[in-house]
């Protein structure tokens, strides 16, 4: 994180001593973004801990956990599926499972079907694309969920 900081400030000085009025203008842009997410970043992380809090360790690693099979996979898939998370607490919180003991290739399943398959805005999505083809999209990205989850499997 250090280095990553480092490398930013040192861009932002090149960027400053080339065009001093854009890169004020460009990093009074990315504070604005920011302090537009922190409500909805504060807030998801706030839920995720409650969350956290009630569910006790055991009883996530019993259903999720590296033992857990193919029943672990389709619980991961069922709430990334379920879920409207964006994706800078998706990947917070999968450090998170991890830690917890949840298994990579349970993990996987769970950010591609986070990523790539909509249940709670399939609505909208079939009103720009038809039914059909949003449920045939959103059921090929589950299974691809699921074999990118025995792909890893098969790596690790």
């Amino acid at each position: 994180m250090l280095v990553l900081s480092v490398i930013t400030g040192v861009c932002i000085i090149v960027s400053f001593l080339f065009d001093s009025k854009k890169t004020i203008k460009g990093v009074k842009k990315g504070l604005t973004m920011f302090l537009n997410l922190l409500p909805t970043l504060l807030l998801m992380l706030a839920l995720v801990s409650i969350v956290f809090y009630l569910v006790p360790n055991e009883t996530m690693i019993k259903y999720m956990g590296k033992d857990s099979g193919v029943a672990g996979w389709l619980i991961a898939a069922s709430l990334g599926s379920l879920s409207l998370i964006p994706g800078f607490i998706a990947f917070p919180l999968c450090s998170i499972l991890l830690k917890s003991g949840v298994g990579y290739p349970t993990i996987a399943v769970f950010i591609t079907t986070l990523m790539m398959v909509g249940i709670v805005t399939l609505p909208v999505e079939a009103k720009f694309f038809g039914w059909k083809t949003s449920i045939i999209r959103n059921a090929v990205s589950f299974v691809a969920a699921l074999l990118i989850g025995i792909i890893m499997m098969l790596l690790l």
